[in-house]
């Protein structure tokens, strides 16, 4: 156990499974005390807070009594988020509305909650989940490639709104992960093990990103050690988004 993040304090979005998990797992283990926000809260978890990210007053709701109960907030983890399959014509109006309002404005409403508490504090950091969809092209992902493109563009804007007040910005950028979203996709399709091969081949070093991997990117981009740091997309991805590796023989 490290304790690089001794004293601090953060909040991670979607917190209660998958990536969001492993990152507050990640964060506990290197000494933060970490509030879990999520739609869905069991009661095995500690420190987790019933908040839904399209709702803005529960939004302001959970951050603040975050910060009451933990005298104040360092980081943010803007890791809550959902998936979204097809072309731009097998979504209608209210899907591109629904994923956006979760993928994008909900980053937006817990960054801004809690901007006034990073202000205080002596090692802000933000940490935005991104996708390699949001860099390379993917069948059928249009509107959650659109989403991710706009929180890849959004964390630079925020990087340079916030540097001159001491808070960092960054995102980091898995490439499919082995999340229980992928597999309900894999368990959907008509030939699993295929399609699970399929997503192996797709990324360069020949498998799926694991969760803790991801946490693993995060942890370095909120640690205080990541100072010159900001306004930075970490891929997390095998190689996915810049290698192009001839076919294996």
């Amino acid at each position: 156990m490290s304790d690089v993040f001794a004293g601090l304090k953060a909040v991670v979005t979607g917190g209660a499974s998958g990536i969001g998990a492993a990152i507050a797992q990640r964060l506990r283990e290197d000494g933060a005390r970490v509030a879990i926000f999520d739609r869905a809260i069991t009661d095995n978890l500690v420190d987790a807070y019933r908040v839904d990210v399209t709702d803005d007053a529960s939004v302001r709701a959970g951050v603040a009594a975050a910060a009451a109960d933990f005298r104040g907030l360092d980081i943010v983890v803007n890791n809550a988020g959902i998936g979204a399959q097809g072309t731009i014509e097998d979504g209608d109006d209210e899907e591109w509305h629904r994923v956006f309002d979760v993928n994008v404005v909900g980053a937006v409403r817990v960054s801004r909650a809690a901007l006034p508490f990073l202000r205080e504090s002596n090692a802000a950091a933000i940490v935005n989940t991104c996708s390699v969809a949001a860099t390379a092209g993917l069948p059928a992902r249009a509107i959650y490639g659109a989403t991710k493109g706009a929180v890849l563009s959004l964390t630079l804007q925020m990087a340079a709104d916030h540097l001159r007040e001491g808070i960092r910005v960054n995102c980091v950028n898995p490439g499919t992960a082995d999340t229980p979203w992928v597999a309900r996709l894999l368990d959907s399709a008509e030939d699993p093990a295929a399609e699970r091969a399929a997503l192996n081949a797709r990324q360069p070093h020949g498998r799926l990103v694991t969760a803790e991997e991801v946490a693993d990117a995060v942890a370095y981009l909120a640690s205080p050690r990541a100072g010159s740091t900001t306004g930075t997309s970490l891929a997390v991805d095998g190689g996915m988004q810049g290698l192009r590796l001839r076919p294996a023989a």
